[in-house]
This record gives structure tokens, sequence and C-alpha cells, in this order.
């Protein structure tokens, strides 16, 4: 038996409205001066695949064109986009059996760099691979977090600051996620030094659960990004009755709530075990939460 992971699906997007087709993964597609590689330079949005469908797609969609728009990137088509996902995510099936009921999940990552630095040319390819085994485990088991400054403040008065937009440089998210387990957790949650605030996770986005129903999570804006699984999650969870806000929470909030979550869309949930090796007490509705993220991802 291979002990390789199989092989990504690779689809080739001309950004401003040509072709689409599949790239070999062994063959080189970006180019040594391209800015994703020199400068980080792009944005991107990771969608979960279940069941052979792209979930919350919508959302995901309005995400890519916000960033875009942010950086001064082509405007993503959305009917070019989701053709293109279309195709792979078919191939990706076909791939691994036929069925889209056996092959239960998968992410597609789309890429849209500003391009050559030779050319000026943006360029753009999607990706549909296997879900890390690392984030099934952490649905199922939790995680312990740590705080941590983020390392750097964004101004909403500076007005080049893109603080908003899903961009490609993660060099500092990765940095913090090796710090972390280096500690000994699993992920981290972003503070402000000085007041306590809560931001984000490294990936992910913040939910705490009060007492009577009332669902928290960190208003977006400079340092913290709306989450596309947490606003499917409000709009669902309001409909079952509960009491759903985006304000600034603290540190000290999430020590004594009823539960804490990350969520994104591939990892779809994980419940924080561990605050800065503090305990938290497991909820007895946690099953109850998990099912409603879960619903809400699909």
């Amino acid at each position: 038996m291979s002990l390789l992971a199989p092989e990504p699906v690779i689809y080739l997007v001309e950004p401003y409205g040509g072709s689409i087709r599949r790239q070999n993964p062994n063959t080189p597609h970006v180019f040594w001066d391209d800015a994703a590689v020199t400068r980080g330079d792009g944005v991107f949005e990771t969608i979960l695949i279940r069941n052979g469908k792209p979930r919350n797609v919508e959302r995901h969609l309005e995400r890519f064109a916000r960033s875009a728009e942010a950086l001064e990137l082509p405007v993503p088509d959305k009917e070019h986009w989701l053709k293109a996902t279309e195709e792979a995510v078919a191939d990706y099936v076909r791939e691994r059996g036929g069925n889209p009921k056996e092959v239960k999940e998968a992410k597609c990552t789309w890429t849209l760099s500003r391009g050559r630095e030779t050319t000026g040319v943006a360029t753009a390819w999607l990706t549909v691979r296997d879900i890390d085994p690392d984030v099934r485990k952490q649905r199922d088991n939790g995680v312990k977090v740590v705080t941590t400054p983020r390392g750097f403040v964004a101004d909403p008065e500076v007005p080049w600051m893109v603080g908003e937009a899903k961009t490609l440089n993660y060099a500092a998210n990765m940095a913090a996620l090796r710090w972390a387990r280096e500690q000994g957790a699993d992920d981290v949650i972003y503070v402000e030094r000085e007041t306590g605030r809560v931001l984000e996770g490294a990936t992910s986005t913040v939910i705490m659960l009060k007492k009577g129903g009332r669902m928290r999570t960190p208003a977006p804006g400079p340092g913290v990004m709306a989450g596309t699984t947490q606003a499917a999650l409000f709009a669902l969870a309001e409909k079952e009755g509960f009491k759903c806000k985006a304000k600034d929470i603290y540190l000290n909030e999430l020590l004594k709530a009823e539960s804490v979550w990350l969520v994104s869309s591939t990892r779809i949930c994980a419940r924080v075990t561990h605050i800065d090796g503090t305990k938290l007490a497991t909820p007895e509705n946690e099953a109850e939460i998990k099912a409603l993220i879960s619903a809400a991802a699909r």
C-alpha cells in the first residue's frame, strides 16, 4: 500500500475569463517571478467539498471578490470559478471511485495572484485535495490553544491596510501555529496585548457560547476577518432560537464561557478544551452545538 497522499486535482483558471484546463500536479505552473511566490501578493479561499458539492459557496465567492477588490486584482467572475470548481470536483470524485457519497469530504482552494512581474498579468488556479487527518482529529477531540498578540496592529486610519482581505501572506500565522505546538498546544487565539480583546484564530473564527443561548463572535474589523462559516452558523442558529451577536469579546469572558469553538470551512468546528493551560469545562450541549455547526457548514 502506498503511503503517499493521493495527488490533488489542479485546474488553471484564466482570471480574465479565458480557458479552464487541467494541470498535471507534477508539472510546474507558477513562474519564478510570480508575485504569489515572491511577495505573497494575492488572495485565496478554501471551500469544503462534501458529497461532491462545494458548501457555503456564495459566501466564499463574495469574500473572494472583496479580497480581490481590496488588492486591486481582477474581479473573479462567479460563473467562471464555479465552472472550474465543478469540473475539478468531478475529476476528483471520478478518480476516487466515482461515487460522491463515498468521497465524503475534500477541500477546494481558489488562488488568485497578481501574477508575473515581467508581464503584469494576473494568474489563478484551484486545487481539490484530501482533508488533512489532523483536521478530523481536532473536530473529534477539540483543541488546546495558547493566546498571543498578533505582532502588529491593523490601523483603520491607514488607507492601504488590507487586513480584511484573505491574502496569501500567511507566514506569520504559520509561525504562530509552530510556536503553539512547541508549547504543547494545537492552535492560537490572537488577543490585543493592552486590552485582552479577542481577535481570531490563526486560520479560524472564534465562537463563544454563553448561558441563555447567547452566541458571540468578535466583531469583524481591523484584526478580525469576517468568517464564512461563522456567518452560516449565525444564520442557522438564529432560526434555532439562539441570540447571536458580533461584538467585542475579552479573554476573561472566554475562560468563563459555557463553551468556546474555533470554526472554519474545512475544520468545520473544534471545541477549545484548554486556554493557556487552563482546562475548560465540557458543556452539556457539546453534541448539540457540534451538530449545529456541522449543519451550517452543509
